[in-house]
């Protein structure tokens, strides 16, 4: 076992002896991304796992462990790993937490703590937990996110994005039902053997469309329907209860924006900081080349959709000029106006059905989400919006009922067009 080393403030560091013994569990958002970022770090010598139970155990140990005030992404992530940690799948003494911290004004930075509470109350304080962050807020031994592993993680999360857009763009249509879930599979597979390689990039990219677009289909005219809200909401099956399966099995094509545009926002507050209140001028270096470098990936993938019959995701500038007359670009709570933005790229490449998640106890995304439907729809008038709940005590029942009203009208709409 592993001498257990705190630092000067008292908290529990994961050491380099720990690095070699423990297995470090991770929460889970995006299904396919995440596979392969855990694949990443275990090609550098980690020894990390996913997490991917669910139910309402999951949420019931949330409760137990944090005040049913907090944001509900944290009861979740919370409670997924406390349900772990209580399972007696997973040796104590030899297990470890990854979690992560933004940095910003988010309750997102300090759901660590509260994990950290939810450990000692439970008598399992002997679990390290590792933030995940590029702010410098928590430094262990044990664990270092070095150049060539950060490549390789956004080169990771590019690769999730093209999986997750070509995938949803097929998978409504394929004449072979499971044809696209198997590609998926096939790429995830062939790119953990291959590596995270950023002279190949460009030629993989190109490659994974040209794969989906192999796939057997029959066009259709289905309702598209777009997905936005507060992250994890937005992306875990977990917390947003399983929303694209329910949405796919209503017979409609769901538009999930990526998570790459997500990164890019977070160098970009940084650089906007700079720009409008001349602070933080170090940050404003490094955010800015890493944006530079981000944007240029995107670029990449966007050329690769564009010379294929897939609609192509837009360019983050874009994306972010469209927002300017509805949020400031200095809004960058939570989603901050990146949320704003998603709405109105999705109605601007025709897609006018928007699901809002809404994560109970999130106010910023309240404000960028819910509090802005209103004036979208003063500007486009076909916007058909709906903004949904998510907290413990929503039941799925409501939450999809909701979804079928909004669902009724945009079909609709679409056999008027017709």
């Amino acid at each position: 076992m592993a001498e257990l080393i705190y630092n000067e403030q008292g908290r529990l560091l994961f050491t380099e002896e720990m690095k070699d013994e423990y297995t470090i569990l991770v929460p889970q958002m995006l299904p396919i991304h995440f596979s392969l970022i855990v694949k990443i770090f275990n090609n550098h010598g980690y020894k990390m796992k996913l997490l991917t139970s669910t139910g309402r155990k999951v949420v019931d140990e949330g409760l137990r462990n944090v005040h049913n005030d907090t944001c509900y992404p944290a009861l979740l992530v919370i409670g997924q790993m406390m349900d772990a940690l209580k399972s007696g799948e997973y040796d104590l003494n030899k297990t470890a937490l990854m979690i992560t911290q933004t940095g910003g004004g988010c309750r997102a930075s300090n759901y660590i703590n509260l994990l950290r509470k939810a450990l000692k109350n439970n008598n399992m304080a002997q679990v390290p937990v590792i933030s995940l962050n590029i702010a410098n807020l928590e430094k262990n031994p044990g664990f270092k996110l070095t150049l060539p592993l950060l490549e390789e993680l956004v080169i990771g999360i590019c690769y999730g994005d093209i999986l997750m857009w070509a995938g949803n763009q097929v998978r409504p249509y394929e004449n072979n039902f499971g044809d696209t879930d198997k590609l998926i599979e096939k790429w995830q597979d062939k790119l953990i053997s291959d590596g995270f390689s950023i002279v190949k990039f460009k030629e993989t990219a190109a490659q994974m469309v040209k794969d989906f677009e192999k796939i057997p289909y029959t066009p259709q005219n289905k309702p598209k329907v777009g997905i936005v809200g507060e992250i994890y909401i937005k992306y875990a099956p977990l917390g947003n209860n399983c929303l694209e399966e329910f949405l796919r099995g209503e017979g409609v094509e769901v538009v999930v924006p990526g998570l790459l545009d997500f990164i890019i926002f977070m160098c970009d507050h940084h650089v906007v900081d700079t720009q409008i209140y001349h602070v933080a001028y170090k940050k404003f270096v490094a955010s800015g080349a890493l944006e530079v470098f981000l944007k240029k990936m995107q670029n990449t993938i966007i050329s690769a959709f564009k010379d294929s019959r897939f609609r192509a995701p837009s360019k983050f500038e874009e994306t972010k000029e469209n927002a300017k007359a509805y949020v400031s670009p200095a809004n960058k709570m939570g989603e901050g106006w990146l949320l704003t933005a998603e709405m109105i790229e999705l109605i601007g490449s025709g897609v006018k059905n928007i699901i809002c998640a809404q994560p109970f106890g999130c106010l910023p995304n309240h404000i960028v989400g819910k509090g802005m439907i209103r004036k979208i729809r003063t500007v486009y008038d076909d916007a058909n919006i709906v903004a949904i709940d998510y907290d413990p005590g929503a039941t799925r029942v409501n939450q999809e009922n909701r979804i079928k009203l909004m669902l009724s009208t945009a079909k609709s709409n679409l056999n008027n067009v017709k």
